[in-house]
């Protein structure tokens, strides 16, 4: 967007808050007073505070990094008691705008602004509903089964809804991801005639990679309707439906011996009260003799629940874990060990970089097609979620594991990077 481009949004979000704000222009002595507190809170992060009457008790040694401007008391008001959740609600619902660029101001409250961690936020994490099977369904119905036409707008030409892997900085989103896919089938060690089960496979691209260039049978798991359907067609018409299988039902029912498992993304929708349920499904189907394993999931350094507003808006039921809970409420009691870890948060911030900028240029067909609302909301959450990488808030963990009894498929990980792409000869074209 040129700087015109800038100046005229800059200038439509402003009119959008005053417009809202007539009915609310005098600002009381309890407004004030809220708004100092608001302001003290976010001051580490030199964000100004601006009330519906353009008042401001910004008092930062710093030029501001940018602007939070509130319509009404009633915004104030969430942002004092719970700004977790209603900085989302308000801003989706055109009552909060953000001046000076969404993304750096995100960013700076997520890095300097402190999140509460009290004992409500403990216990509204232990009364979250439990993904049963049903609720798992439904909740990545909430999310996945947005239409597939959405995700076409703004994802590279695989659909590819996960982190990427910038082997080299100026790659493109579309090599970035085929490059992610094709680390994971390196870290795996894949051989032709192996097979694989995919627990949460999206539309598919992962399967289709490791059938296509490794020569591996797999079955992909998913309970997205609107993502399975996307994913068969595709089989079918590129000719690997004979090495692919792509089953309508939750990995929890995965039956079967494999000699690989692999998850990338779906660890996060799991939810703590069920990773025993993800451990025995390790313990029943993975080969104890040759077997190895990949998750790939967003995470976090320190146990803590999901943005309130992103749970309930974007990703109901979701729980990013940290690396202690994975090991020890999954893998062992899985009979798993460890064998490699790396953490690709810059690589997720990248990613989402390149999402937002897509998503941005798609704005006014997301917004003909599901309203302002569903668009200003898509917007903060793709904002957050790179703000939240770029910082540390969220980190992005490839961890691989094989059967404790079973020895690692190598001494080293060198060899996965000798090439930043390569294929398996077996996959040729």
């Amino acid at each position: 967007m040129g700087a015109d481009g800038e100046t005229a949004q800059v200038a439509e979000q402003t009119t959008r808050v005053l417009d809202r704000a007539r009915a609310a222009r005098v600002v009381r002595l309890p407004d004030r007073w809220l708004a100092d507190r608001v302001q003290r809170m976010i001051e580490p992060a030199a964000v100004r505070l601006e009330l519906w009457d353009g008042s401001s008790s910004y008092a930062g040694s710093l030029a501001p990094v940018g602007d939070i401007l509130v319509a009404d008391r009633r915004t104030l008001w969430g942002l004092a008691v719970n700004p977790d959740l209603w900085f989302g609600e308000s801003y989706m619902a055109g009552r909060l705008e953000v001046r000076g660029g969404l993304e750096p101001v995100v960013e700076t409250l997520t890095a300097n602004v402190a999140v509460p961690t009290s004992w409500l936020h403990r216990l509204k994490a232990l009364l979250t509903r439990s993904n049963s099977l049903a609720l798992a369904r439904r909740n990545v119905h909430h999310h996945y089964d947005l239409g597939n036409s959405f995700y076409q707008l703004w994802l590279d030409r695989e659909l590819v809804y996960t982190c990427a892997y910038f082997a080299d900085p100026e790659m493109s989103l579309e090599d970035a991801q085929v490059a992610k896919l094709d680390l994971v089938c390196r870290k795996l060690r894949l051989r032709p005639g192996e097979s694989v089960v995919e627990a949460g496979c999206g539309w598919g691209a992962l399967a289709m990679h490791m059938a296509r260039h490794y020569g591996v049978k797999v079955k992909a798991f998913n309970v997205s309707r609107e993502q399975l359907r996307y994913a068969r067609e595709r089989a079918s018409r590129d000719g690997l439906s004979g090495l692919v299988e792509f089953i309508d039902d939750d990995y929890r029912n995965v039956s079967g011996e494999f000699d690989v498992f692999v998850s990338v993304g779906m660890l996060e929708h799991v939810g703590v009260q069920h990773y025993q349920s993800l451990a025995e499904v390790l313990r029943r189907c993975l080969k104890r003799t040759g077997g190895r394993g990949l998750l790939h999931f967003i995470g976090r350094d320190v146990p803590r629940p999901l943005n309130a507003w992103i749970s309930r808006r974007i990703f109901p039921g979701a729980y990013p874990p940290t690396l202690a809970e994975v090991t020890r409420q999954i893998l062992a009691p899985g009979g798993m060990s460890v064998i490699d870890v790396e953490n690709l948060r810059l690589h997720y911030r990248d990613t989402l970089a390149h999402w937002s900028q897509r998503f941005a240029a798609a704005r006014e067909q997301v917004r003909t097609s599901y309203g302002e609302a569903f668009r200003r909301a898509w917007e903060l959450y793709l904002a957050g979620s790179q703000a939240a990488f770029a910082t540390g808030y969220m980190q992005l963990f490839q961890v691989v594991f094989v059967p404790r009894e079973s020895p690692p498929p190598s001494w080293t990980r060198a060899d996965v990077y000798e090439a930043q792409f390569r294929r398996h000869p077996a996959g040729a074209d």
